[in-house]
């Protein structure tokens, strides 16, 4: 089977973006697969759950107070909205920290009325998409009695406690990794990897990634904010199922559900397009049938990404497409 998103402009095919993707049953039985479930590639930001996991296994969160809205945060690739601003500055107060301690660097929030506002008095380490992750970080630092300086270094203390955690996790001695768009060593893994991971993260099995999940359940607007994917498909949801995005359209996904048991569903568009992401996951979950009447309506609108032009004039859409056989 072949998975495309096409991309029409007037009805006419103008481009298409590949998508590799696997979903496994809660025994690890393949339900769903298209191109390679073996292509490795990195999990970018859709690690921030099992990132956040190590914090809260060492008591990290607990010894630095903070509660499941912080929690959340931590799982977050966040819009930089207010919300998201002041419940860092919150986490950084707890620690007795500053700014200065991050070392994910500042860029633009990527919601337009929020960067529009901080542009006044210029874009900081908070409004970092990563700011959550990092802040768990620098608690682990404190919690392992461990200079913050370098946290994010592989050979730092922080570092090999989350990657003695993704061994853990995913039962694997070594791993090739590279530098994600913070700083942070992020590994690179299969899509059947990842998809194992999701499906760990849902399995109720570690006390850590429990406390992760309720918290993205709880707090979904602290995962990323106004208009995006992640936080309408975990609010419909409703403590069912949770999915995290990544960079270069890297994305992970648990469900419960009846027929399969705990599925976990790691996909990837392979020219690295979000513009496909939220289409393709949609199109895997109608063909699955794994999605509730009230929670397929609640994200119908991501079923079709409809395009416009500086206008606003509707051009064309973004569709997914499954070729059988």
């Amino acid at each position: 089977m072949n998975f495309y998103c096409d991309v029409t402009r007037g009805g006419n095919l103008e481009s298409r973006h590949e998508v590799y993707a696997l979903a496994i049953d809660e025994e690890g039985k393949t339900i769903f697969s298209t191109g390679n479930p073996d292509y490795t590639t990195c999990i970018r930001s859709s690690l921030k759950p099992f990132q956040a996991s190590a914090s809260i296994l060492e008591g990290a969160t607990e010894s630095a107070g903070f509660t499941s809205e912080e929690i959340a945060l931590m799982c977050a690739s966040h819009n930089g909205e207010e919300i998201h601003v002041q419940t860092a500055k919150g986490m950084t107060e707890k620690l007795g920290l500053d700014a200065s301690h991050f070392e994910c660097g500042s860029h633009a929030p990527y919601d337009m009325e929020a960067q529009n506002k901080a542009r006044q008095n210029g874009f900081t380490p908070f409004h970092n998409n990563c700011s959550g992750k990092h802040l768990g970080m620098l608690a682990l630092a404190q919690k392992l009695g461990a200079e913050t300086k370098d946290y994010i270094s592989y050979n730092h203390p922080v570092q090999k406690t989350i990657f003695e955690q993704l061994k853990r996790l995913t039962g694997k001695k070594n791993f090739s990794y590279g530098i994600d768009g913070c700083s942070v060593p992020t590994p690179f893994l299969t899509l059947k990897e990842v998809a194992e991971l999701f499906q760990t993260f849902g399995s109720e099995k570690y006390p850590e990634l429990n406390t992760a999940y309720k918290a993205m359940v709880k707090h979904p607007y602290l995962v990323a904010g106004k208009n995006r994917f992640d936080t309408d498909f975990n609010k419909a949801m409703n403590g069912r199922g949770i999915t995290k995005v990544g960079g270069e359209a890297i994305r992970g996904m648990v469900i419960k559900s009846k027929k399969y048991g705990v599925v976990g569903i790691a996909q990837k568009i392979l020219d690295g397009n979000q513009r496909a992401n939220e289409t393709a996951i949609m199109t895997i979950l109608n063909h699955l049938k794994l999605l509730h009447p009230k929670e397929k309506e609640l994200l119908q609108k991501y079923e079709t990404k409809q395009l416009f032009n500086h206008r606003k004039i509707h051009i064309g859409n973004v569709q997914g497409r499954l070729h059988l056989g």
